[in-house]
């Protein structure tokens, strides 16, 4: 148990309060951005959901740079990453800041590549993200956060950053999706 990996779990741990900070209904108050309002609870929901995402990057950072690379983190990380991101998506459908079908094949990409990399597992290999699935996770974590800071601070100009980015997410969740199975298609190919 390793330093990256108490950092994953941290991470993890989060993912129950955020969720309970968005799905009741706490009265603490609102504050008017510009043509909307955000609720407190949301704020530090999003505000959350920011460190967990940073926590990302810093434990995979921490991993390389000190050679703490494990099985256990290459479980966890990629788990951590998908719990977050799916509660979000799920709770801003619930909210209706996000479309259902949208979020559908967010996660239904996610569901398949990690099928991929299971019966990659199997036989021995390790399929790697590559730079279209972390340019996906950037851009799913930037529309999460500001769809969660209710379009803040693009809500003073009246622009729906939030929604745009999601767009743009979902663009380079399924050209990263068909790129990850044509690279790895292989795997599936000559699998036992």
């Amino acid at each position: 148990m390793n330093v990256p990996n108490k950092i994953t779990i941290s991470r993890i741990l989060l993912i129950p309060i955020f969720i309970i900070l968005l799905s009741i209904p706490f009265n603490w108050g609102t504050w008017d951005i510009g043509d909307t309002e955000l609720p407190f609870s949301h704020f530090i929901a999003a505000l959350l959901f920011i460190v967990a995402a940073a926590t990302d990057w810093v434990d995979g950072h921490y991993a390389r740079k000190y050679n703490l690379v494990t099985n256990l983190g290459k479980f966890l990380d990629p788990l951590a990453d998908k719990l977050l991101v799916s509660a979000a998506l799920i709770l801003l459908v619930e909210m209706g800041m996000a479309p259902a079908w949208l979020v559908i094949i967010i996660i239904s990409r996610e569901f398949a590549v990690t099928g991929l990399r299971l019966v990659a597992a199997g036989e021995g290999i390790v399929l790697a993200a590559g730079s279209m699935g972390k340019l996906k996770t950037a851009t799913q974590m930037i529309a999460i956060a500001i769809l969660l800071l209710h379009q803040f601070p693009f809500s003073y100009i009246g622009f729906p950053m939030g929604t745009v980015m999601l767009y743009a997410a979902l663009l380079f969740t399924v050209i990263s999706g068909v790129d990850y199975f044509i690279k790895n298609w292989h795997v599936m190919r000559d699998s036992k």
